[in-house]
């Protein structure tokens, strides 16, 4: 199982560098098609995306990300609230895993 990575140019570089070989270099108006790629891909297990960019999605997309196990989506960066890493553990695996 693989590590995928959406976003623009600057978010993917760090990821890239340090050797997750799925990067999808997007622009805004592409990010979505880009994400529902990654989202087929049955051999990624996990989608990292920058926070702002998951705002921009349409609500659909948002919910289909929030719902997803597999994958499980991982957003980072950003300046509002963050995805509680937490949560996305527990629902991926069924288990509080801090507990």
């Amino acid at each position: 199982m693989e590590i995928a990575v959406v976003g623009n140019s600057d978010f993917v570089i760090g990821f890239r560098l340090a050797g997750i070989r799925k990067i999808f270099d997007a622009t805004s108006s592409d990010i979505e098609s880009k994400i529902q790629s990654v989202l087929n891909d049955k051999t990624v297990a996990i989608l990292v995306v920058h926070d702002d960019d998951l705002r921009m999605l349409s609500p659909h997309m948002q919910q289909t990300l929030d719902d997803s196990v597999e994958p499980t989506v991982i957003a980072i960066g950003g300046k509002g609230e963050s995805t509680n890493l937490r949560d996305k553990i527990k629902q991926a695996v069924g288990v509080d895993l801090w507990k």
